[in-house]
């Protein structure tokens, strides 16, 4: 991303009008796989739930989706948040692979809760998604409805609080340096309770083995 499109990105948060992702690669990836799966626009629509309509201006960059709509479109196409954010690029199998990321190299997708920074974006058919996530959200209430995705997920603080909520447990508060490791098809959030955003490290698994 650019240093201007980082700046328009961080006015939009500041001014609390926050797209769940950049339209622009969401669209090109919603597309993406939809193509790659010889899936019509009727055939998305009859698996998610969403107007033909609504995924033709989504695949165009016409509106920016809402968070329900993209949990919507992980579930009805049987994809985790890794996959829809981050698009496989094509490259042989190899040995001794590595992909190193600079200090604040990552993609960057802001969210209205969230602004996830990926990481080893380069190297292409990973088991493994990890990302460096700014939390943003203040409250629960704030999200709507449980995130969820396929797959592991291993979560570590690196500044800040938050407190973790879960569909199956009481919320948990976790500080700098703690960890947890959990199902991530299991409803979540995170909000920060420190008085600046909390920053976490993420590796989540994805939701297939011969990924």
């Amino acid at each position: 991303m650019t240093a201007t499109t980082d700046q328009d990105a961080a006015l939009r948060i500041a001014a609390g009008r926050k797209p769940f992702v950049e339209p622009l690669r969401l669209g090109e990836r919603l597309k993406e796989i939809r193509l790659a799966q010889h899936w019509t626009l009727e055939d998305v629509s009859q698996r998610t739930g969403l107007a033909r309509s609504t995924l033709s201006k989504i695949e165009n960059n016409q509106i920016s989706p809402t968070f329900t709509v993209v949990q919507k479109l992980i579930n009805g196409l049987g994809i985790d948040l890794p996959q829809l954010l981050s698009p496989p690029r094509v490259q042989p199998p190899s040995m001794g692979r590595r992909d190193l990321t600079r200090r604040g190299e990552g993609q960057r997708h802001p969210t209205p809760t969230y602004e996830h920074e990926l990481l080893s974006c380069e190297l292409a058919q990973k088991r493994m998604i990890p990302f460096k996530t700014i939390v943003r959200a203040r409250a629960f209430d704030e999200f709507g409805e449980w995130v969820r995705h396929d797959g592991e997920e291993f979560l570590m603080v690196l500044d800040g609080e938050i407190r973790l909520y879960t569909q199956y447990y009481e919320p948990l508060a976790l500080v700098s340096g703690d960890s947890i490791y959990f199902d991530s098809a299991m409803g979540h959030a995170l909000v920060s309770v420190s008085e600046t955003d909390a920053v976490v490290l993420s590796v989540c698994t994805r939701g297939d083995s011969s990924a």
